[in-house]
């Protein structure tokens, strides 16, 4: 399976694409995407828009899984990333390729096995778990292939896409009695619409 991950971000958009068997991660390519300094806020959606269009039509994945929002982030930065996020989202659908939202909680736990992990943390293991020399950087690409280890090892315990257009799961409580080690429970499906 191949798994395009997406750290959305209105700055700098993380990409992450990986190749799974479910117990093996192999990178494919990762990398951020910028805008300008001086573009305006339009300018800077239609460059991730554009560029994550490119790049999940060169790598073909079977999906393209995303970070949520963090629920705990102001006003102004939620609505900032709102619109990257969706516009990360319309590249999959118009590729007519699944997405899959993971919250940054889960992708910690799936990565490292703790919800609160600092960046350092996720950036060792995704180093780890790809096999990799050194960290992936800019650390916006190294969260994007977090993402998408996530999904993978979400599919490995059984947790797959929901037949309809939109998912919703119950968690479990706790893992071994910590809240913060629940398992990933396979985030918020999408399927793209057939035509």
């Amino acid at each position: 399976m191949r798994i395009f991950g997406i750290d959305p971000g209105s700055d700098r958009t993380g990409y992450g694409c990986v190749e799974t068997d479910g117990s093996r991660h192999c990178i494919v390519t990762c990398g951020a995407i910028s805008a300008p300094p001086l573009s305006t806020f339009p300018d800077k959606l239609l460059r991730i828009h554009s560029r994550l269009t490119e790049l999940i039509r060169d790598c073909h994945p079977d999906c393209v899984a995303i970070e949520s929002l963090f629920h705990a982030m102001n006003v102004r930065s939620a609505l900032t990333l709102g619109h990257a996020r969706g516009v990360a989202m319309l590249a999959a659908v118009e590729a007519a390729v699944p997405v899959v939202e993971y919250t940054p909680a889960e992708i910690k736990r799936a990565v490292v096995g703790y919800g609160r992990a600092e960046k350092p943390q996720v950036q060792q293991m995704v180093k780890l778990l790809l096999g990799l020399t050194s960290a992936p950087a800019p650390h916006d690409a190294a969260d994007a292939l977090a993402v998408a280890i996530c999904h993978a090892h979400s599919q490995r315990r059984g947790v797959g896409a929901a037949p309809s257009s939109v998912e919703g799961r119950r968690r479990p409580d706790t893992c071994d009695g910590d809240p913060e080690r629940r398992p990933p429970t396979g985030g918020r499906h999408y399927r793209p619409a057939r035509s």
